[in-house]
């Protein structure tokens, strides 16, 4: 995938064909509107010039001309201070500190269990971890009421990181019933997002077929 309505820059980034991290990073270079080269990998097998780049070899991986960066969350807000419009972030410092709570929040909560459930996929621990998830998305339901996006009025990081999450629900195996309205709401508002639809794999684009 290579977006390519703002010729603002050439970056790369290898990217796992289903990984929810890389997916948050696909989603915001595509709000942010920056031509990418994107290495979508799919399966096990590192490519050796990814090893000598990151020595890790970790997924997502990000290139800027002589940086590299292999952390989703610090490659996330360097895309956004390095390309601050459309902004992502508040820019008031009180209100910064608050996105980053809430984003310190929701990896402890849902992206790390929902990394572990992805992990558990085929495994004997698949439905533990399942209803693990489930239970943490039925304990939040309330925090989708009150804003038009999750925690705020204004589309932004946060929003990024959790929207990979939700599109999986059905690839997870997880239903939420219709008393979660407002999750639902708040899904379709977001995946109708032509910067969405921009960010998804091919293999992405099936989990909701």
């Amino acid at each position: 995938m290579t977006n390519v309505s703002n010729r603002r820059s050439m970056m790369g980034l290898y990217s796992g064909n289903t990984c929810i991290r890389s997916h948050q990073v696909r989603f915001v270079l595509s709000e942010k509107g920056i031509l990418t080269e994107i290495n979508n990998i799919d399966g096990s097998k590192v490519p050796e010039d990814l090893i000598a780049l990151n020595p890790f070899a970790t997924l997502p991986t990000l290139i800027d001309r002589e940086l590299v960066l292999y952390d989703s969350t610090v490659i996330i807000e360097y895309l956004d201070e390095r390309y601050p419009h459309p902004p992502l972030m508040p820019v008031s410092p009180v209100e910064r500190a608050k996105i980053r709570l809430a984003l310190a929040s929701l990896e402890k909560e849902i992206v790390e269990p929902a990394m572990q459930l992805d992990l558990a996929i085929g495994t004997r621990n698949e439905n533990a971890q399942r209803k693990k998830l489930k239970s943490i998305l039925n304990s939040s339901a309330d925090m989708f009421d009150a804003n038009k996006y999750f925690l705020s009025d204004d589309f932004t990081i946060v929003d990024c990181v959790l929207a990979p999450i939700l599109w999986r629900l059905d690839y997870f195996g997880i239903t939420l019933s219709n008393d979660h309205k407002s999750i639902h709401e708040y899904s379709e508002r977001v995946f109708l997002r032509d910067t969405f639809k921009e960010s998804l794999s091919e293999d992405e684009e099936e989990m909701q077929l």
